[in-house]
């Protein structure tokens, strides 16, 4: 840990000084001997995440799509759109950074890119609203189990507190639900400043398990920041 430290001290020597610099490791609460490690070398807890998961069996609450608002099927003249519109309501999540454009072909070319499954909201010709489903087969092959992933999910600031995150959603368990599969899962901030972790709970996600990013000051004495 020692030398990859000072390797980063050596590269971060070459970002702009205003930048606030720290290191970041990630562990799942369960890797006690790396938590013991990090914390008996400077670093101190700084976020939780929760995997979550909910039984697809049971049944699902009511929530019914806000008025005026309509859920399309996504088309290829649609994924920019949904792309901005995603990066637009995430600008507010902690780590937030704006995505390059490489990126975007990145997303749209990568196994878990699956239009078919996803429930995007639109008022007239805007995207207002998304969660973007998948199925890893081959994850679900290996653990011998029938997973699907409610992710991206998100609604953008003058549509929130209608109800529109939580009807999508269930939505997308159901349609998941309609595919065969016995259980979804997602990822979750547990300090989302908009409540994503009460609303998972409300329609019946439970924790799974923990992972906690660690960090430190890359040196003495300089305050972190997100």
């Amino acid at each position: 840990m020692e030398y990859a430290e000072t390797y980063l001290r050596e590269i971060a020597a070459c970002h702009p000084k205003e930048m606030p610099k720290y290191f970041e490791v990630g562990v799942n609460e369960m890797e006690v001997d790396k938590k013991n490690l990090l914390e008996h070398t400077g670093y101190k807890p700084d976020r939780y995440f929760f995997a979550m998961v909910r039984d697809l069996t049971q049944a699902f609450p009511k929530a019914p799509m806000p008025d005026e608002l309509e859920v399309r099927p996504a088309s290829p003249d649609h994924y920019r759109k949904i792309w901005d519109a995603m990066g637009e309501a995430f600008r507010d999540h902690w780590g937030h950074r704006d995505r390059r454009e490489e990126e975007y072909q990145g997303w749209t070319n990568n196994r878990w890119f699956q239009p078919k499954l996803w429930k995007v909201a639109w008022e007239r010709d805007q995207v207002v609203g998304t969660v973007l489903s998948f199925i890893d087969e081959i994850e679900n092959a290996t653990f011998d189990r029938k997973r699907g992933y409610t992710e991206d999910i998100c609604v953008r600031r003058p549509w929130r507190r209608r109800g529109l995150a939580r009807s999508l959603l269930v939505q997308s368990m159901q349609e998941l639900h309609r595919l065969g599969m016995r259980e979804a899962a997602l990822g979750v901030d547990t300090q989302n400043p908009n409540g994503a972790l009460r609303l998972y709970l409300s329609v019946g996600y439970h924790r799974e398990h923990c992972f906690i990013v660690y960090r430190k000051p890359l040196c003495m004495g300089e305050r972190m920041s997100e």
